[in-house]
């Protein structure tokens, strides 16, 4: 008790409840410890003395000061806020990512080569024990790896978690469409996801999942060097840019992300889910495709 008192009062504790003690009751002639009731009292800079009872006293023997049963206190980690075990620390980032992010690319077989590093480097994280333990692979990217044009998803589904590859599901079908009529072809350019596993249900990345998965976009992105990104749904775009705002209110404009310009529209399952939609999205290639020199009809 004695050093739980101290380590409160020098991380700043400068209050604990104080005990009024009645008049101790007697049982066969032997006196009973009563209940006590708590009230709020200051604690000195120096520490307190405890008494074999349990309670501190102040310097003057004939005044009580008492804190809290034992069995009630919090424990110092939760009454100092502590980040404990109760949280996972993230690792620092991988030494092929860093390795990867630290290099200059100027050609099109040292790109294609350090992306082949980071690829076995995801293919053996572990880092989401949830994720890990059910994909059937992990869907890295694909593409040109000098593309000027670069799209990120959300994350894969059940067709490319089969597969090892992204966007090749009814929503890569729709998106090889809207890439088609938007005068693009697939091949000339690089598309991933915020993760690179398949979460269970195709529910929504996890914030600490997206923060785990987070060095591989970006040296995805380093290797890469787009001009342009598309962020396909509102958790492309939110884990990208920061942001806290819906799709809907982020598209219709460009963004700067590391001198890359950055457009956002609705993500293709989105489309499969409300077709009034597809309309918007068209509305956004013309957009997209006018920064770019294509004016599409």
């Amino acid at each position: 008790m004695a050093q739980l008192l101290r380590h409160l009062a020098g991380t700043g504790v400068t209050h604990l409840p104080k005990v009024d003690v009645p008049k101790p009751s007697r049982v066969l002639g032997k006196p009973r410890p009563s209940l006590v009731v708590a009230e709020t009292v200051a604690v000195s800079e120096s520490v307190l003395p405890v008494t074999e009872a349990g309670v501190a006293t102040s310097r003057t023997p004939s005044r009580l000061r008492a804190v809290t049963p034992v069995a009630e206190m919090k424990s110092p980690s939760s009454v100092l806020g502590s980040d404990n075990s109760a949280k996972v620390m993230q690792a620092g980032p991988f030494p092929e990512t860093k390795a990867v992010t630290e290099t200059i690319y100027t050609d099109l077989e040292s790109r294609r080569d350090a992306l082949s590093k980071l690829a076995k480097c995801v293919a053996g994280c572990q880092r989401c024990p949830e994720l890990a333990s059910r994909r059937t692979q992990t869907v890295f990217g694909v593409g040109n790896p000098t593309a000027d044009i670069m799209f990120i998803g959300e994350a894969p589904g059940a067709e490319e978690d089969a597969n090892g590859e992204p966007f090749v599901g009814p929503a890569g079908q729709l998106l090889n469409k809207i890439v088609e009529a938007s005068q693009l072809k697939r091949e000339n350019l690089y598309i991933c996801n915020i993760l690179r596993c398949r979460p269970p249900g195709n529910r929504n990345p996890l914030p600490e999942e997206a923060a785990n998965c987070r060095e591989f976009l970006d040296a995805q992105i380093h290797v890469v060097q787009p001009k342009y990104i598309v962020c396909w749904g509102t958790v492309a775009a939110q884990n990208l840019l920061n942001e806290t705002q819906a799709v809907g209110k982020l598209r219709g404009k460009l963004f700067d992300y590391r001198g890359i310009k950055v457009m956002c529209t609705y993500h293709p399952s989105y489309l499969l889910r409300n077709p009034a939609a597809k309309k918007q999205v068209w509305e956004d290639m013309k957009f997209f495709m006018k920064h770019l020199g294509v004016e599409l009809q």
